[in-house]
């Protein structure tokens, strides 16, 4: 197949998906919203704007410190000012599709590659993937935001989503019932020789927040539960990824005062994460908007005890009690609780993992889901040209 994507290419769950293809022999192609780092063996890897961007760091990943104030207001502002763009930055990506004349286009998020898609009014088979928050998230935000994502949802082909929540999202969004849909993980799916668990349990409380910072990210939660966990297990450690001279961070730290037990670590690559995740009995996901977070399924598969907030998406894949917890990811308190009573109870651990090994093999595993997405593929493509012919 010959495929043009629509996505950031800086993000690895974007790229993990597309190097798929190019693994599989396809002509794959790139229309990126950021500069970034090329794919090896694209076909041809092209930036074009869309509501705002083009600026920023072109590495996959940058160890420099993000601060949390300023995401969350160049958000607030993509919101308000971004979707204003789409018509004009629609131009630049007419030209590529007509230039590149794929078989298929597939945008990997609603904001602002699936709305960009739109806007080009494109004349291919057009899949549009859900992220965790496009919905619950960026889509009610503001006015243009509401329109543009409707208008994503109409001229979308066919929806992928990471969980069944937002295929009935869609609906709602102007999502026709007739058109296919996908669920599997935004990536692809676990890579299983990578993340795995550890020879042994981990003994030791190592609690573990993957999360970095987001806007949808209740860290001011996850850190004032750190001393009330510290109090009845004063040899607890917390370690948190991507946060390593976050100015957020130390200042969380500084005052309450728990800089022994704390340790921020920098952005790593994938097969360094998974040894991260082994070295961890517990991971915690205070998020009050998500779908399924890639970290949680890297987490599971490590064997990590999971404790996140109670949202519907996260309960199709954690029963409360059985396999994880779920909190409310606004209370310090009640996240202390949950973490203090993952530690006490070892044949709790012991069961969810064995749970979530099982999870992850039938429902997560890549290559299962790629196979999937193979299928969804031609399925799309074959639809569009019955109905256009």
């Amino acid at each position: 197949m010959r495929l043009l994507f629509i996505a950031d290419g800086r993000s690895p769950t974007a790229r993990n998906w597309i190097q798929y293809w190019i693994a599989r022999g396809d002509e794959v192609h790139l229309a990126s919203t950021f500069p970034c780092d090329p794919i090896p063996h694209l076909a041809t890897l092209e930036t074009v704007s869309a509501a705002l961007s083009g600026r920023g760091p072109s590495s996959t990943s940058s160890s420099r410190p993000r601060d949390a104030r300023l995401i969350n207001l160049r958000q607030t502002l993509r919101h308000w000012l971004g979707p204003l763009t789409l018509p004009r930055d629609a131009q630049r990506l007419r030209a590529i599709v007509e230039r590149v004349q794929p078989e298929l286009v597939h945008a990997l998020r609603i904001p602002y590659e699936g709305m960009l898609a739109a806007n080009a009014r494109l004349r291919v088979p057009l899949i549009v993937s859900i992220w965790g928050n496009d919905f619950t998230l960026h889509a009610p935000s503001t006015p243009l935001m509401r329109l543009h994502t409707r208008r994503a949802m109409r001229a979308a082909d066919a929806l992928h989503a990471d969980c069944e929540r937002d295929i009935h999202l869609a609906r709602r969004w102007g999502l026709d019932a007739s058109k296919p849909t996908l669920v599997t993980p935004g990536n692809g799916g676990i890579h299983t020789d990578i993340f795995f668990p550890p020879a042994r349990p981990v003994d030791e409380p190592v609690i573990l927040n993957p999360r970095g910072f987001r806007s949808y990210v209740r860290n001011d939660t996850f850190f004032q539960s750190v001393p009330l966990v510290l109090k009845e297990f004063p040899n607890a450690k917390f370690v948190c990824a991507s946060m390593a001279g976050q100015p957020e961070a130390l200042n969380w730290i500084g005052k309450l005062g728990i800089e022994k037990s704390v340790e921020l670590i920098a952005p790593r690559p994938h097969a360094e994460m998974a040894e991260v995740y082994r070295g961890a009995q517990i991971v915690v996901s205070p998020s009050t908007h998500d779908g399924t977070p890639n970290t949680l399924l890297e987490a599971l598969a490590c064997g990590c005890f999971p404790i996140a907030g109670d949202l519907d998406s996260i309960r199709e894949w954690i029963t409360d009690g059985e396999n994880g917890l779920l909190i409310d990811s606004g209370d310090p308190s009640a996240l202390a609780g949950a973490i203090i009573h993952a530690i006490k109870e070892k044949d709790l651990r012991a069961k969810a993992a064995g749970l979530n090994q099982q999870i992850i093999a039938t429902r997560a595993e890549y290559a299962h889901n790629m196979a999937k997405a193979e299928s969804f593929y031609q399925q799309v493509i074959t639809q569009y040209v019955i109905r256009n012919t």
